[in-house]
């Protein structure tokens, strides 16, 4: 059975004061991406004060796959991400082991009794999960974690003990929120509904200062990146585990 390094959890400080990459990981419950590793130089980005992994969170809808692959796009040598599992059916483009590892619900459901996953939840009837090999092969390439997932996943990570920055990022307002999903042209009436009333739930949860270090309205996704990306590497960035 893959056990994660104690190192992600119990000596993540000690890994901060010696400027150790941390480990990187992103698992989505929400939404698709289809991130590939840049081999093209990015600028040389400012010392990182704080290495601990980021988790970032937000309504479907919200736009925080966008600004994190703005991020990825940016400091392509700075950050990485595993690459999670999902039983649902692959989207046009989408590849094998790049933006998911595709598998059935009997092959995750195995994983999930082995122990396998930091984190995992079921959205629109489908299964994502981040296992911990994936973690752990990020980590060991020397990258900073961003970790895309839903509230569930947040919760989750929390009670694992792994010490992480967690921002949530959200639309000016719901009404704003609703306008999008639906200008994705992509979803069912039904659909929309089922991720409005989901949204209603999280906008709560990140409307509470207690639950994240940093909250980025992206209302303008030049002003929502240049936030983002300030919070991550601010030398003034909260502790909050």
């Amino acid at each position: 059975m893959f056990a994660l390094s104690p190192t992600l959890f119990r000596n993540v400080e000690g890994a901060i004061r010696s400027r150790q990459s941390l480990v990187s990981c992103l698992s989505l419950a929400t939404l698709s991406r289809n991130y590939t590793t840049s081999t093209l130089k990015g600028p040389s980005p400012p010392i990182l004060v704080d290495k601990r992994p980021i988790v970032i969170t937000g309504p479907s809808g919200s736009g925080k796959s966008t600004l994190i692959e703005k991020l990825f796009q940016e400091y392509p040598s700075t950050f990485g991400f595993s690459v999670s599992h999902t039983t649902r059916k692959p989207r046009p483009g989408e590849k094998d082991g790049i933006a998911y590892h595709f598998v059935t619900e009997d092959e995750i459901q195995e994983l999930i009794n082995q122990d396998r996953f930091l984190e995992h939840a079921v959205f629109s009837g489908n299964h994502y999960g981040t296992s911990k090999k994936a973690v752990q092969d990020v980590f060991e390439s020397g990258k900073i974690c961003i970790l895309d997932i839903d509230l569930q996943g947040v919760q989750h990570v929390r009670k694992s003990g792994l010490q992480a920055r967690y921002v949530f990022v959200r639309p000016k307002s719901l009404d704003t929120l609703e306008t999008r999903l639906r200008g994705r042209g992509t979803e069912t009436e039904e659909a929309i509904q089922k991720r409005l009333h989901r949204a209603k739930n999280e906008w709560g949860y990140g409307m509470d200062p207690s639950n994240f270090d940093h909250v980025v309205i992206n209302d303008q996704l030049k002003k929502a990146y240049e936030d983002l990306r300030d919070f991550i590497f601010s030398s003034q960035a909260s502790k909050k585990t």
